[in-house]
Order: C-alpha cells, then structure tokens, then sequence
C-alpha cells in the first residue's frame, strides 16, 4: 500500500505563499500554460525542479506536428494519429488535436518561436514515421525543443504575472474535501517546506525515462507528477504502453543520445551489424513504420545476430545537406568520432515516452477536482497505445491552452484548507539510493522492456514490492523523494502490463503476441484506494 504523502506533512505548521495558479514543471506544458494563463490575468506561480531550460522539451529534436500545408488536412493528421494509437485513441481527444494544433503554432510563433523556413520563406516542413503527410515543423533543423523552450523561457522570464522557483521540488499535493488546493515544497538544498495555495494545481512535470537503465530523458524525468497526483488520489492510466525509440545513440563513452525520427525521415536506412538492410522484413512502411515496430525489428537483428546494436545509414546525402538539417546531431556525434554524413551511427532502442499518465478529461482537469495535468505526465487520450512522432508537443499546447480556459471559470478558493499526514514511519535503509535505483532500472530493462512476459513481470513485481517498504520510513533529500516517486510508477507499470494479456502498441507481451480487440480495447486505471480496473473506451478510434 502506498502512503497518502512521502513525508509527514501538517500544512497549519508551513509558512504559506499563496497565488492564483500553480505550475509544476517548466518543459513546453509548463511554459506555454504559465504564459496563458498570464495572459488570462492570473498570477503564475511556477515551480522548477531544476531551471527554466531544463526539461524532456530541451531535448525534442524532431519537431512538431500540426496541419500547415494547403496538401494537408486535419483528417490525414487525425487518421495517422488513431492508426499509431493501435485502437486506443479517445477520438474526441486526437479531433481537439488536430483542429486546435496549428492555432497553437501560430501562438508559439507569437511567443518568438523561429522555426525553420524555406527560401521561399514557407515554412519547412518534414516527415516522420507513420504520417502521411509532411507537416512536422522544426527549428535550426533537429534542435526544435531547445528553441522552444529558449523563446518561452524567455517571455516567461519578462512576464510580471509569473514567479519563478528554480530548484525547488515539489513533495505532494494537498487536498481537502476532494479539492486539491496547491502543493507542499521543498527549497533547494533541502531547505525549509512551504505550503503553496492556490485555487488550481497545473501538473506539467513530464514522464519518467530514469526507469529504466537506458532512456535518452534527462536525468530529472522521474515521474514525479504522476507519483504526486496517484497519492492524491487522481486515476492514473495506460502506463504499461511505454514507447522506447528506435534509435539512440549506442557508442562507449557517449550517453544514450536521441538521433531523430526525422533523421529515417530525410531517407536514412536501418542496417544490421552484417550491412543488411532489415526493414523489409518486418513492415511495408520500412524504416518510418511505427515506433514500436521499428524498435522491436531492431531488437530482434540485434538478437539474431549477437550484437547491442544496429547501424543507421545517412551516408547517401552529402555533408554540407547532414551539418544544415541535423547540426545538433551532427556535432554531437563528431564528439565521439563519428561522422554522419559518412559513418554508419551504431544505434539501438531506449525509453523515451509515456503514453499514459494522470487521467484527464479535455480541459487537462483530472479526477481530483482543481488539480490539472498537461503534457506527457498525463493521459488525455491522444496517444492511445503508441504516440505518432511529434504529436507530444502538439498535446501540450492545445491542452494547456484548454487548460487556462477551465481555471479562468473556476471560483477563488475561497476556506482555509485542512491537511495533517502524520504516520508511524521508521528509519530509512542505508543502502545507498543509487544503488536501488539502478536496481531498479536494470528490473525495468530485462522484466517491463521493449518484449515482455508472465513470468518476467510476476518475478519483476516480487521484486519491486520488496522495495516498498520504503514508503513508510522517513524520507528525506531529493534523491530518495525521487526513487519513491519511480518505484511508484514502476509498481503501476508492471501492474498493468501484467493484466494487459495481449500486444497493442508499445506493450508487446511475446507470451500474447496478438491484439485482442475484442478483450483488450479498454484502458487499464490505478486508483490509489480502489486498486487497478480496466475501463471500456469511450468514443475510442
């Protein structure tokens, strides 16, 4: 059983700030809604768990996905979306999607976003696995993210309505009658908490790569978010559908860097270690077939021919072509010794999203009321079993901006709200936190990975619940609040990737290699008092 909070917690003992709107998080989700909900007259008061350029977003290489073209339409875009989602898309969810994406582009772009245009001043636009159409834009060709994050940081910076607290980590929520009404904090360096109120809670914290031993997230994406809201009692859904990307970087010495979608999209080829070009054998989309099928296809050479790796070839286009579409990637390879434009790049799949997260309707509200999630710590329904390539910074524009429209009618909090956790806790382990936490990930790796099984999950679940003691000693330091927050959400992974008895998406059980729509066209909820259910689709693709 998990715990309502990590630490004891009695709000009236906390000194107390108060504001109007509380964002966790500063990737685009953050970022965006903070601006927004200026904008709407609000005060912002935005929590950072590092700084303002330090997010999941910083890294989004390829770009993002919204109708531009007069050869596009938002049909194409919303058939692409629900054919990736593998019959799990809410349909409502991926029409707000489509409709309302390019209006959010428009605004990035008012924010002092630079995308990339052509010399005849369009914009440029490319392709990426399982669209049709070529409608992703991107920034100083595959730093997209950072650009993103460099304009809205910055206008968030300027905006008088929104304070700023970097290095701050945000602890748990704080309820009352059903109604979250803002958060306890810790300041930096372990330093005094603080009760921040405010009469909605925006959760923009991003997913949870750290669970697994190789993921090209940053080390902060912990899925705290999705922790927080499921000890408050939030519904939590479709985290088994992990989506693991086909090509990370996979060279000694260099970290599991992200070599773009859009890289397979300009024409690079997949290659196993015998030079044979694969993906014919595995879809007839090659190598821009969906994510999960191309990271399993990788998997399976890789197997078959006792390797860690396989090779993605660029070396087709020439160098001055690589340097100008993918400078970020190119310079980073360099740094190891490789050439893009004329070495084949040794790659191999790693962590990289989730599909699930914390419940929500289409104005991002979850099932606690005042309490908001936007961006990958949530399931809005958009991504359904897998996400189509760059739709993520799409969902958290349209969502925010839904968001900020839902708090501009919601009522000041107007009682003084009553919070007192205090439980019997007992010392914590003296095993090292990084110990446990590479444990942890190596379990995540071999047990809940890109091919799972009965066996592995029940022996990865026996194992995970011998660490849960955890959760009644007394916690203290951000790393420890950190490898609870993941074994939280390892715990609901395995979980519900044990009850999903069949292969949809990015869960892949070899045991239940099938799609069983007729069983499994359902999402399985976690629930902290209720447990874990499976709930129909409602308005499914």
């Amino acid at each position: 059983m998990i715990p309502r909070t990590l630490i004891d917690i009695d709000i009236a003992a906390l000194p107390r700030v108060e504001t109007d709107v509380i964002v966790i998080g500063s990737g685009i989700a953050g970022l965006y809604t903070a601006l927004k909900a200026a904008d709407a007259g609000q005060r912002v008061m935005m929590i950072a768990k590092k700084s303002l350029l330090e997010s999941n977003t910083r890294y989004a290489q390829g770009g993002i996905a919204a109708v531009i073209s007069d050869e596009d339409s938002p049909l194409y875009h919303r058939q692409d979306t629900l054919i990736a989602g593998a019959g799990l898309c809410t349909a409502t969810a991926v029409d707000v999607l489509v409709h309302e994406g390019p209006d959010g582009v428009q605004e990035l772009i008012r924010f002092g976003t630079q995308f990339d245009r052509e010399d005849g001043g369009e914009y440029a636009l490319t392709m990426e696995g399982a669209h049709s159409q070529r409608r992703i834009l991107h920034a100083q060709g595959d730093a997209t993210g950072a650009e993103i994050v460099r304009a809205l940081a910055a206008e968030t910076r300027r905006n008088e309505r929104i304070e700023v607290w970097d290095d701050h980590f945000c602890l748990d929520l704080v309820t009352d009658q059903g109604e979250c009404c803002g958060v306890v904090v810790e300041r930096p360096f372990g330093g005094e908490r603080v009760f921040v109120m405010a009469k909605a809670t925006v959760l923009c914290t991003g997913g949870a790569g750290q669970l697994y031993r190789y993921t090209t997230n940053p080390e902060i994406a912990t899925g705290d978010g999705i922790a927080m809201a499921f000890r408050a009692g939030a519904y939590v859904q479709d985290v088994e559908f992990v989506q693991f990307h086909p090509t990370a970087l996979t060279y000694p010495g260099a970290p599991r860097f992200l070599i773009s979608e859009a890289v397979r999209g300009e024409g690079a080829v997949l290659r196993n270690i015998r030079g044979e070009r694969f993906m014919e054998r595995y879809h007839p989309q090659l190598e821009l077939a969906p994510r999960d099928v191309v990271a399993r296809a990788i998997v399976s050479e890789i197997d078959k021919t006792k390797s860690t790796f396989v090779y993605l070839d660029l070396t087709h286009e020439s160098q001055d072509v690589v340097k100008a579409r993918f400078p970020t990637i190119y310079e980073f390879c360099l740094r190891y010794g490789l050439d893009l434009s004329s070495d084949w790049i040794p790659v191999a799949p790693a962590a990289h999203y989730m599909m699930g997260g914390v419940k929500t309707d289409l104005h991002g509200e979850t099932s606690v009321r005042r309490l908001f999630a936007c961006g990958e710590v949530s399931s809005t329904g958009v991504h359904g079993a897998n996400r189509l390539a760059s739709n993520s910074l799409s969902e958290a524009i349209v969502f925010g901006r839904r968001i900020v429209e839902r708090i501009r009618a919601l009522p000041p909090l107007e009682r003084d709200p009553e919070f007192h956790v205090v439980l019997g806790r007992t010392e914590a382990s003296t095993q090292p936190v990084v110990e446990r936490r590479l444990k942890l990930q190596k379990l995540m790796l071999r047990y809940a990975g890109l091919v799972r099984n009965e066996k592995g999950l029940k022996k990865g679940l026996e194992e995970l619940r011998k660490q849960s003691s955890l959760f009644m000693t007394k916690l203290s330091g951000r790393e420890q609040f950190e490898y609870a927050n993941l074994l939280t959400l390892a715990l609901l992974t395995v979980l519900a990737a044990l009850r999903r008895e069949e292969s949809r998406g990015a869960h892949y059980r070899e045991d239940f290699p099938e799609r069983d729509d007729i069983v499994w066209k359902k999402h399985i909820v976690h629930h902290r008092d209720f447990g874990v259910a499976e709930e129909s689709l409602q308005h499914g693709g």
